[in-house]
This record gives C-alpha cells, structure tokens and sequence, in this order.
C-alpha cells in the first residue's frame, strides 16, 4: 500500500470511529450482526399499541456492525398508491406520528411530500448522523437541515412496516441522546460539516416519480461498468433507480466497504453480501464520486 494509500486509510477509519458512540469505538470489529428478539407488542387501556413500553434495550447499531434493522430496502408509497387509499394513509401516518411522539421529543407530521413522514429534530447535526444510521439500516430517511423525514404508505401494517419505521428511530435516537456526549454529539457534527464541505455527501434521491429514468438508468449502467473494470466487482441483480448494488466476496467484505464509503461521504447500506450505493443524477451526474470512492475503498480493503 502506497503513502498516500495508508494516510487515506487511516483518515477514513478515524472519522468512521468519530461517528459512532464512545463505547463502539475500540470494538466495533468484533461486533457480529446478531439480532436480538422482537420486543413483544404492549397495549394500553385504550387498546392502542404502547410503543414507549415495548423496549428496554436495543441490538447493536447497524452502524457499529449489528444487524440492520430491515433485511431489504423499507420504502415510501408511491403517489399513485397514496391516491388510492387516502384514508388509509392518513391511518399510517397518525400511527407512525403517535408512536415517534410516544417515545422521543420529535413530534412526526404528515410531509408535504407524499410517502413521508416530517420531523424537527433538536439539531441539523442529529439530524445528518440519523440520516446516515438509518440508511444503514435499510430504511429509506431523507434530511434536509435539521428535518428528518421517514418513509410511510397505506399498505404499511401495524407490526410489520408501521412498527419497523418507529423502531428504527427508538433504536437510533437511544443511541444518540443515551450513549453520546453532549460534546461527542458536536464532534460529530463538526466532522460532518467538515465532510460536506470536502465533498458533497451523495445520497438517493428518492424522487418518487419517473422522471429521468432512463438517464438514472444509464448512470447505473456506466458507474457498474467502471466500477467493474476497476475493481472485480460485478452488479447484482438488484434494479432500483436510487441504488445500484454491488456483488462482495463475502458480508464481512460488504460492511467494511458500506462502513468506509460512508466515511467518504457516500451513504452506503448492505443486504447480506451486496453492498448498495447511491445514484444521484444532481449532485453527481456522471457517477465520478461514487465510482472513485468505490475504487478506493476497494483498493485500501485489499
């Protein structure tokens, strides 16, 4: 491995250490993604569901190498599956707000961007590192200063979708208002200001429409060629307009590659040996960020 090689390897495990809790830093390598037991469903004397009663701890975050929350992608409702079942919705959307609300300070409301649920959380900081847990975990999440939005849809079910999106964020705000210092919690935001200003962070768009699907189409086409020639690694069978997955050796291979792409300002997720990566035709049209950070983690991994 070259100088600059081992100074770029060194830089990206720091600042993927700086991300996660204190008490993961010096044992996130040993972490085996062991899912814990699903928390039995609690209710309440009006029969709702007792979402602050349901957990007394967490497994470990995906972050830190537990196991993702969800073993595929959890995405919004299309519009047009929205516009088919208002009512329905509406059910979805209170539900998932109730629960949020049952178990954070945040307090969830419908988006004006059909298929998502908005919230204000506390900073733009805890909001920039949600964004990047949460996508680790497989739950489509979207940021945009200090509101964080979440994925919903009428066919989402009370113990299945409903209770994957409240879980996911219980899960994650626990780890960031219970097991981070108030100033790790600015370290953190510092760093990712810092990443941001190196290199915009490239995340899916999740635009939730058609349009430009063909171009995103062949952008996925061009970055998984390249990344091919580069690299070994071929494309997966995965077909998703925001995603394009990669074929790993082995999982171990897929989370230390997602782990240092995201310390690379790449928002990254795994299912099982398949590592995904975002497209985003904005903010890098021609796929050049995502095919160079790919060529170098692979390249620092060997």
């Amino acid at each position: 491995m070259s100088h600059d090689d081992q100074q770029a390897l060194q830089e990206l495990q720091r600042r993927y250490s700086t991300l996660l809790p204190e008490g993961y830093q010096d044992r996130y390598d040993d972490l085996e993604p062991t899912p814990m037991g699903s928390a039995g469903v609690r209710y309440g004397a009006d029969g709702q569901v007792a979402w602050d009663q349901m957990w007394g701890s967490f497994c470990d975050l995906a972050m830190a190498g537990g196991p993702p929350h969800k073993g595929t992608l959890l995405e919004p409702a299309r519009r047009e599956e929205i516009d088919a079942d208002r009512a329905g919705y509406a059910g979805v959307v209170a539900e998932i707000s109730r629960g949020i609300g049952m178990i954070t300070d945040l307090a969830p409301v419908e988006s004006r961007t059909p298929g998502w649920i908005v919230m204000e959380c506390s900073t733009a900081g805890m909001a920039a590192w949600l964004l990047r847990t949460i996508t680790i975990e497989n739950v489509a999440v979207r940021a945009d200063g200090a509101f964080l939005e979440l994925p919903a849809g009428p066919a989402y079910r009370l113990l299945k979708e409903v209770r994957n999106v409240i879980t996911v964020i219980a899960k994650t705000t626990h780890y960031w208002v219970g097991h981070m210092s108030v100033m790790h919690r600015q370290t953190i935001a510092d760093l990712l200001n810092g990443m941001n200003d190196e290199s915009p962070l490239i995340r899916p768009a999740y635009a939730g429409d058609d349009g430009h699907l063909e171009v995103r189409a062949a952008l996925a086409n061009s970055v998984a060629d390249a990344v091919q020639r580069e690299t070994g690694l071929t494309r997966s069978p995965h077909r998703h307009p925001d995603w394009l997955g990669l074929e790993c050796a082995t999982p171990r291979s897929a989370v230390w590659m997602m782990r240092m792409l995201v310390a690379a300002n790449v928002l990254a997720r795994r299912e099982e040996d398949v590592l995904f990566v975002p497209i985003n035709i904005e903010v890098d049209p021609d796929g050049t960020i995502v095919f160079d950070s790919v060529a170098l983690v692979h390249r620092l991994g060997l």
